[in-house]
């Protein structure tokens, strides 16, 4: 079976990146096959497979905008004094439903969907009309990769464009545009939230029923039963469905195929195995990893917090961590070092300060003169540490939380990392856990929304004025992004805004 995702990666770094943002529910699949011939063979059903993979690779996406642009708005980092105003719209909270990356982050989510959408309207007949055994076991394979990835799609469109989950009030709020079919009519308006993420839900089961746990392994480069498993870990957590979101990742806890990156034993002479997760993308932690090749990758999603390109001397950061971020990092918290390096700057106040080099770049890739670019880690088993063991403090069970907490801090802390939670600081600890692991991956944003919290920012060393002294309440209506203006004024139209839509 495997063999057949060796072919699936070929075909991945010779395809192009491409999509266009003018109408996002009318996408063509992708270059691959004429809409006129569509699927007429395993093959054809296989290219199709491979434009989806290929779609994900967007920087639009996890090696971009989808990634950077939440915990940007958030409380994560600060402008630095004259940077070039990348996101800056973002960070300083003056967005509006024109905002390019907002735009493109749509689109490119849209754009997956409808070549999800154009393999699942034709794969029926395809099946029907297949008589050999082995040739259906690979399709019907890729139709739960294809369940899969159409999951992960619009479940980031329910958290980017969505209120948050709340399972009293999902039946009257608005969720997003189901596109189901990439033939006929499109919807116009959109579901509900509780149907959103019903559809999500559903998709997920397919994929789940359809791929075999046994083709599970680190660092693949498709959907996997375990990738299904980590999305819906994650959803059910969104829902508040805790039991659910415990089910889900402790399946891909207890899996013999993944592992933690410790930082207490060495990957490579002068890495530890936690550094090497982010210096070469490489792990047993990766449930599902983006892959890239030297010619064939997406955005570079260090540029902003480093900019070593500028003259490759002196770094000219967008964007430094907040000091209190850098703060939650303990004595012995390895997580500091693999993630962040003291550097001046190259400005002309020439600020020292501690970098992001999470994303500094694989170092294949280097040796090739790309700089940061890192393959994204979207599917990360710290992730399903992190889900189940709030999910367990929602239940009250705070001695299975903190042995979560302590299991994973103790691959990330050079010599100890136990902790324990209990009914009056679960929240404020797993928050601040959150934020040491998932740092910059694009989490931030949403869990403040979905934790009803608000933050504020006070100036710090020689960041930008405007932005920097904020205080954003809990519920602002722009803790959801507003749906692209495009959608809403396109002929025929009825997709309703969201209130941050201006």
């Amino acid at each position: 079976m495997k063999n057949i995702y060796i072919k699936i990666l070929k075909w991945a770094a010779a395809a192009a990146v491409v999509f266009s943002m003018n109408s996002c529910l009318e996408k063509l699949p992708g270059d691959y096959i004429l809409e006129e011939d569509g699927m007429m063979s395993l093959a054809d059903a296989e290219q199709t497979v491979t434009g989806i993979y290929s779609a994900y690779m967007s920087g639009a996406l996890y090696s971009g905008y989808l990634t950077l642009c939440p915990d940007i708005q958030a409380d994560l980092v600060y402008a630095v004094q004259g940077n070039t105003n990348q996101y800056g719209t973002l960070w300083r909270w003056d967005i509006r439903s024109t905002n390019s990356e907002i735009e493109s982050v749509y689109a490119a989510l849209y754009r997956i969907i409808g070549r999800c959408n154009f393999y699942l309207d034709q794969v029926g007949a395809l099946r029907d009309g297949l008589t050999d055994d082995t040739e259906i076991q690979f399709l019907d394979y890729y139709t739960g990769e294809v369940y899969c990835a159409r999951a992960l799609a619009y479940s980031e469109l329910l958290k980017c464009f969505c209120k948050a989950y709340d399972p009293a009030t999902a039946e009257s709020e608005l969720g997003v545009v189901l596109a189901e079919t990439y033939f006929g009519e499109k919807p116009a308006k959109r579901a509900s939230l509780k149907e959103s993420y019903e559809f999500v839900i559903r998709d997920l089961e397919k994929a789940e029923e359809m791929l075999d746990e046994e083709n599970d392994y680190y660092d693949a480069p498709y959907f996997t039963n375990a990738s299904a498993h980590a999305i819906h870990a994650r959803v059910a957590l969104y829902m508040q469905d805790w039991d659910s979101a415990i089910e889900h990742s402790t399946s891909l806890i207890e899996s013999d195929a993944f592992a933690l990156a410790t930082a207490r034993s060495y990957a490579t002479a002068a890495q530890t195995y936690l550094q090497y997760l982010w210096t070469n993308d490489t792990s047993f932690e990766n449930i599902w990893r983006i892959g890239y090749t030297t010619t064939s990758y997406g955005g570079a999603q260090g540029s902003v917090f480093l900019n070593f390109t500028n003259d490759y001397t002196y770094y000219y950061p967008d964007y430094v961590p907040a000091q209190w971020v850098l703060s939650l990092y303990g004595s012995g918290d390895m997580r500091y070092n693999a993630y962040f390096a003291n550097a001046q700057t190259g400005y002309p106040h020439q600020l020292t300060w501690p970098l992001l080099i999470k994303y500094y770049g694989n170092e294949a890739l280097m040796q090739n003169l790309i700089y940061h670019v890192n393959m994204p880690k979207p599917l990360r088993l710290a992730e399903q540490y992190l889900i189940r063991a709030e999910a367990y403090c929602e239940k009250g069970n705070f001695a299975q939380a903190s042995t979560d907490l302590t299991a994973l801090r103790m691959t990330r802390y050079s010599s100890g990392g136990n902790i324990s939670v209990n009914s009056g600081n679960w929240r404020e600890t797993i928050s601040d856990e959150r934020v040491r692991e998932l740092y910059m991956e694009g989490f931030r944003l949403h869990d403040l929304k979905r934790w009803g919290k608000g933050f504020e920012r006070t100036p710090q060393s020689q960041t930008q004025s405007e932005g920097s002294s904020m205080k954003v309440e809990a519920g602002n209506p722009l803790f959801v992004w507003p749906i692209p203006n495009h959608e809403i004024v396109s002929p025929g139209s009825q997709i309703q805004p969201n209130e941050s839509n201006r």
